[in-house]
C-alpha cells in the first residue's frame, strides 16, 4: 500500500506519493521519530514524523501506543475542540505506530539538504 507523505517546511508544504517498495522502510516507525529522507528520494534531508491518518480518516495520536485503533474519551486536544467548559466526547483514534492501514503521514523538515524540495520533487516527477 502506498502512503501520501506531507512534508511541511515553514509555511510551505509539499505532498508526495511513496510507492510500495519504500513503504517497508516506514512501517513500524512512531510519531516523533526522525528519518533520513533519502529513503523517499530527498537526499540530504531529515524528516520528523508528526502525525497522520488511517484509511478511514481517523487521526494518529502520540499517546496511544502501537498501530491499534481505540475509542477514547477526550476533553480537548487532537480530534476534539470542546464548545463548553467540562465538555467531553468519545472519539476514535489511531495509535502512534505506522502500519499498513495508514494512508497519510505528516512530517516536518528538521535538516535541509543542498537542493530545495521543489527541485527534488520536480526531478522525481520528470522521471515518471
Amino acid at each position: 500500500m502506498a502512503f501520501k507523505l506531507v512534508i511541511s517546511e515553514g509555511e510551505k508544504s509539499h505532498q508526495m506519493e511513496v510507492d510500495a517498495a519504500q513503504t517497508k522502510n516506514l512501517i513500524g516507525l512512531k510519531i516523533g521519530d526522525e528519518i533520513e529522507a533519502s529513503i523517499v528520494g530527498l537526499k540530504g534531508y531529515k524528516l520528523k514524523i508528526t502525525g497522520g491518518s488511517d484509511k478511514n480518516g481517523f487521526p494518529m495520536k502520540k499517546d496511544v501506543e502501537g498501530p491499534r485503533r481505540i475509542r477514547s474519551l477526550l476533553s480537548g486536544g487532537l480530534g476534539f475542540k470542546p464548545i463548553m467548559d467540562g465538555q467531553r466526547k468519545r472519539k476514535t483514534l489511531r495509535g502512534n505506530a505506522i502500519s499498513d492501514d495508514i494512508v497519510q503521514i505528516n512530517t516536518i523538515v528538521t535538516e535541509k539538504g543542498d537542493k530545495g524540495i521543489e527541485e527534488l520533487l520536480g526531478a522525481e516527477e520528470a522521471q515518471e
